[in-house]
């Protein structure tokens, strides 16, 4: 779980900077939604892992919600139309 969150975050962090060209702000629309299935994924893979192999859960649980809250951000300076 912990991998696959990471990886999640990653592709939500990369579709988040799509999201800054431009005209491409639509794109947090679905980018919000897509980074809290990974939050969602990451707090899993919290909660069912030992303490000591939780390092990448926590890192993809992090970026994640980077990711809302930058994304959130932008939508409200912009409106997402722009």
């Amino acid at each position: 779980m912990g991998i696959i969150s990471l990886i999640w975050g990653i592709v939500a962090l990369l579709w988040m900077l799509l999201a800054f060209i431009p005209l491409l702000g639509w794109g947090n629309w679905f980018m919000i939604p897509f980074a809290a299935v990974g939050a969602i994924i990451a707090a899993i893979g919290i909660a069912v892992t030992s303490a000591g192999n939780r390092g990448r859960a926590k890192t993809g649980l992090l970026l994640n919600v980077v990711a809302i809250v930058i994304g959130a951000f932008r939508l409200m300076m912009g409106g997402g139309l722009i």
